[in-house]
Parts: C-alpha cells; sequence; structure tokens
C-alpha cells in the first residue's frame, strides 16, 4: 500500500490533474464573471424581501459564474455594506447551493475528449482577438477545457489503485460508516477550497471503479459543509450581520446532511430511481468498453448519479429550509452575539477578491468611500465640541478616526488602483478617478482637523484665552464649514449632482468669512485686545478652516464629476 500512495504516476497525476482542474475552474469562472458582471448587479439590485426571490437570484447568479464561492463572498460583502438584510442573504446562498450543482452536472457528461480543442480554441480566443466579449468568450472555453484535461488526468493516475486491495478496503470503510466519509469529504473541500474539485475527484475514483456509490454518497455531503467555509473566511473583520450569513450558510449545510444521513437508505434509492443505469454497474469485457467507453474497471452510469445526488441534496435542502429563514436567522443571531455600534476600525467593504467583477468592485468602493465621507464629518464634529468644551478625554478618539481616514486613503486608493487595471468601461474609469480624487481631499480634511485640534492643545498648555469676539468668530467660521462639509457628504450619499452651485456659494462664503476675520484680527492686534501668542493661533485655526472648505469643494466637484 505504501507503494502505491508513493507511486510517481498517482503523485504527479493527482497534483498536475488537481492544479489543472481548479485553474480551469478559476479561469472558466472569471470569464464569466466578467461577462456577466453588469447583469449581477443588476439583479443583486433587483432583490425584494421575498425569500423564494432571494433564492432564484441566487441560483441564477452562481449558475451564470459557476462559483458558488464567489455568490457568497459577494453575499456577505453585500451584508457587511448594508445593501442586503441577513434574512435576504440566507435566502440567496439557498439559491447558490443549488446553482453551483451545474459544475457536477457539466463533469458527469462524457465530454473530456473535447477537452484539447476547448483549450486549443479558448487560448486562440485569448490571445489572438482585440474583442473584450471574444477574449472573455476564450476565457471561458480555455477553463471549460483544462477542467476537463485535469479531471482525465486525475483519472488516469487513480488506475494503479484499482488493483490494489487495501485501497478498496479503505473506501469500503468509508462506504460503511457514512459519518467517516462525511468528514473526509468536509477536511478536503476545506483544504482545497472548491467543492467543485473535490467533486471533481469524487467523480474520477467513482468512474474509475475505486469508490462506491454509498462512498460517494457520504463524500459529497461532506463536501457541502466543507464549502461552507469560503463564507466563513471572508466574513473574518466584517460586521456581526455579515458574520452570521456566513454562519447561516454554515448551519443549513450541516443540518441538512444530517437529516439525509438519517435517511440515508432512502435518499440512496431515490436516486437510483430516478437515474438511468445501475451506479456500480463495471465493464468487465471488452465489448461493453466498446458500447459504453471507458476501459475494464470503469463506472460507466456512477458519474451522473453523483451529480443527481449533488444536485437533489441541495434542492431538497432548500425546499425544507426555505420557509425556515426567519428561523436560521434568529438561530445564527443567537449564536453569534455581539453590538456593531462601536466604530470599527478597518476597511468593512472592499474585498481583492471581486476584482474581477469590476461592476461589484466599483460598489464596494462606493460604499467604503461613504463611509470614510462619514467619519471625516464625524471628525469634524467632534473636532469643533473640542474646541468648545476643551475636555482633552475626546483626543484618543479623534486621534483613531485621523489613523483610520489614512488607511482607508491608502486601502481604497490601492484597490482603485487594481480596479483601474482591469477591464472597465470608460464611464466607469472616470467614476475610480473621481473615487480618488474623493478619498485624497477627505483625508486631507481630516489632517486639518488633527491641525486644529493640536492648535487647541497648544492653546490649553499655555493657558492662553481668546476674546469673547475672537471665540464667537471662530464658531461662526467653523459652523459655516461643518454645514459645507454635511452638505456634499449628504449629496454624495442622495447621489445629487445637481449641488455645485450651492457648493460654489458656500466655498466663497468660507473665503470671504476667513478674510474678514483675519481683518478683525489685525485690527484687534494694533488695539492691544488680543496679544500675539493668541493671534498666532487664531490665524492658524482660521487658516485651516479655510482648507477644508478648500477641499470639501474639490471633493463637491468629485461628486458632481468635474474632476
Amino acid at each position: 500500500m505504501l507503494e502505491l500512495i508513493l507511486n510517481q504516476k498517482l503523485i504527479f497525476g493527482l497534483m498536475g490533474g488537481l492544479g489543472l482542474f481548479l485553474f480551469g475552474m478559476k479561469i472558466m469562472s472569471e470569464g464569466l464573471q466578467k461577462i456577466a458582471g453588469s447583469r449581477m448587479r443588476k439583479i443583486l439590485s433587483a432583490l425584494t424581501n421575498n425569500r423564494i426571490v432571494g433564492t432564484l437570484v441566487g441560483i441564477a447568479v452562481t449558475a451564470m459564474i459557476q462559483s458558488s464561492s464567489a455568490t457568497t463572498v459577494m453575499v456577505v460583502g453585500f451584508v457587511n455594506a448594508g445593501l442586503m438584510s441577513l434574512v435576504q442573504s440566507i435566502g440567496i446562498i439557498l439559491g447558490a447551493n443549488i446553482g453551483t450543482t451545474v459544475t457536477a452536472q457539466l463533469i458527469a457528461f462524457k465530454i473530456t475528449k473535447y477537452a484539447l480543442p476547448a483549450i486549443g480554441i479558448g487560448a486562440g480566443f485569448k490571445l489572438f482577438t482585440k474583442n473584450k466579449k471574444w477574449s472573455y468568450f476564450g476565457e471561458i472555453l480555455l477553463g471549460f477545457g483544462l477542467l476537463f484535461f485535469g479531471l482525465s488526468v486525475m483519472k488516469q493516475a487513480f488506475d494503479p489503485l484499482k488493483t490494489s486491495d487495501e485501497f478498496r478496503q479503505l473506501f469500503m470503510i468509508v462506504g460503511d460508516n457514512h459519518l467517516v466519509g462525511v468528514m473526509i469529504g468536509a477536511i478536503l473541500t476545506m483544504i482545497v477550497q472548491s467543492s467543485s474539485a473535490t467533486i471533481g475527484i469524487t467523480i474520477a475514483l467513482a468512474t474509475s471503479g475505486i469508490l462506491s456509490f454509498d462512498a460517494s454518497v457520504a463524500l459529497i455531503l461532506g463536501e457541502n459543509i466543507g464549502t461552507t467555509i469560503t463564507a466563513n473566511l471572508a466574513a473574518i473583520g466584517t460586521n456581526l450581520a455579515a458574520r452570521r450569513t456566513a454562519f447561516a450558510h454554515f448551519l443549513f449545510n450541516s443540518l441538512g446532511v444530517c437529516y439525509m444521513l438519517l435517511f440515508f437508505p432512502f435518499f440512496l434509492s431515490f436516486i437510483s430511481s430516478m437515474t438511468p443505469g445501475d451506479a456500480d454497474f463495471v465493464i468487465q469485457t471488452q465489448d461493453q468498453v466498446a458500447r459504453m467507453g471507458g476501459e475494464l474497471g470503469d463506472k460507466p452510469f456512477i458519474a451522473r448519479h453523483i451529480a443527481n445526488t449533488h444536485t437533489m441534496f441541495n434542492i431538497v435542502n432548500t425546499i425544507i429550509f426555505l420557509p425556515l429563514v426567519g428561523l436560521l436567522a434568529k438561530i445564527s443571531t443567537l449564536v453569534i452575539r455581539g453590538s456593531d455600534e462601536d466604530i470599527e476600525f478597518h476597511l468593512k467593504y472592499l474585498d481583492n477578491r471581486v476584482l474581477s467583477t469590476p461592476p461589484i468592485a466599483l460598489a464596494q468602493a462606493r460604499s467604503e468611500t461613504r463611509r470614510m465621507a462619514k467619519i471625516a464629518g464625524e471628525m469634524v464634529d467632534e473636532t469643533l465640541l473640542f474646541l468648545q468644551d476643551n475636555d482633552l478625554k475626546k483626543i484618543p478618539g479623534l486621534e483613531k478616526k485621523e489613523d483610520l481616514t489614512d488607511v482607508l486613503q491608502k486601502e481604497i486608493t490601492d484597490f482603485l488602483v487594481k480596479l483601474s487595471q482591469k477591464s472597465i468601461t470608460q464611464e466607469s474609469s472616470q467614476e475610480v478617478a473621481s473615487m480618488m480624487n474623493m478619498v485624497n481631499d477627505l483625508e486631507r480634511v481630516g489632517d486639518h482637523c488633527e491641525n486644529l485640534w493640536t492648535l487647541n492643545q497648544r492653546k490649553l498648555d499655555q493657558k492662553i484665552t481668546f476674546s469673547d469676539i475672537a471665540m464667537n468668530e471662530i464658531s461662526e467660521i467653523s459652523k459655516l464649514t461643518r454645514e459645507f462639509l454635511a452638505t456634499i457628504i449628504q449629496a454624495l450619499e442622495d447621489k445629487n449632482t445637481g449641488i455645485f452651485d450651492e457648493a460654489h456659494r458656500l466655498e466663497d462664503g468660507i473665503d470671504d468669512l476667513e478674510e474678514r476675520l483675519r481683518n478683525n484680527h489685525v485690527k484687534r492686534l494694533n488695539t492691544g485686545e488680543c496679544t500675539v501668542n493668541s493671534g498666532l493661533i487664531f490665524i492658524d485655526m482660521l487658516h485651516n478652516f479655510e482648507k477644508i472648505g478648500d477641499h470639501t469643494y474639490n471633493f463637491a466637484k468629485a461628486v458632481v464629476g468635474i474632476k
């Protein structure tokens, strides 16, 4: 048995075949996402609270992009962005579980012989066409071919196992102890991070005559648990609702496997009754090879049985849990406890895994930019409060928010640069440039807030006091500055591009006020009403308020698309 495990053909074939399969899945999924990206956004934006509609959306999107992992990652991102509720997300993921079974159905067709032509034609379209749609079609075809070629390589690699009694006995244990099979399937899927890949391995083992139908079904059930790890990994660092969405995915797949194990014989009989041929029929003569294809020892009907098992498990599971979506949401809320009231000092919406779907990535960048604008607005508000009440306890919170705006500027800009290198429309390219300008100006607003609270700290340390007139003037310019930024942030939220005239008026108002207050200060300085030290801090404060107005005006131009 050890010699078989160390067999070069087996090791190299499994490594290379699995690598080709995974790479093919990735290329095919990315090509499908590029073609279907705008459609996905429209479909998801049309969501209602109807759980059946949500499930149909999950099926449609996953069938289009052929990756339940991509769908669940997107859903977690949407929940995190507040674009979708926990209940809506559960319905979509139930649908995604059904949509992903299309891959297994495709694998079950005997089209391996078309793998090499698909690779050749797909590579031709990818490398030599200048038309983006044909290039994406080439990616899909290339990925499709690599997927099936990898499957063929894995199947051939398993040939030495056919003659091994030890391996047959090992897989008989899996067939006799279904719980062991579930565990193996779950662990294998967690490792390779693709249920389609583990289903491919299962079909390769089964069609080679190594796995029985019983053992294959146990592995398939385990794979449905293992695939939920992707959503849970995607939810790390997100808000409570997103983590609850990921847990709900794990919950209903795990519960589904539990009741399927209880009714295991009935489930197998149901699949066998609806699928032509005997799942465990083995090709034993050359005549059967000629009629059915394959090789001696192969099981020609088992692939379709496995594919139907995968599909029916998810359909039955969805039918059972769809009426219980609210209950699943409540259980997830009870298990994943906590409060989202405190500000989270990290990225909330950006996920590099969706960069291959530009419309989704652009929506995430918008959400993160809106969040940054709100934080900048809060920083201005809290800075103005500190100028009034001189409460030094506010400084740590202000410093955290300023650090966060620095992080957001860097991360959003990096994300947008990566997005700009993808195949995006001219309109999307302009929006990317506008958002880059927005985050830069918002970060500068944060810098000037820091200057203001540092100046006020210096004023307190040096025991400098402003006259009542000076305090009223600082209050006057601070209110106008605050009004200006709040107006533009609201325009960003409302997608109001007709705000420019108002922005121009407010910016001119801040400039005029700053000049008038500066002149007033000079007069007070000449009459001795104001000291030099207090005057320097006062002038610096006016300058920073004027600069916040300038950057807010630049921000407004980006909002309306002028810059």
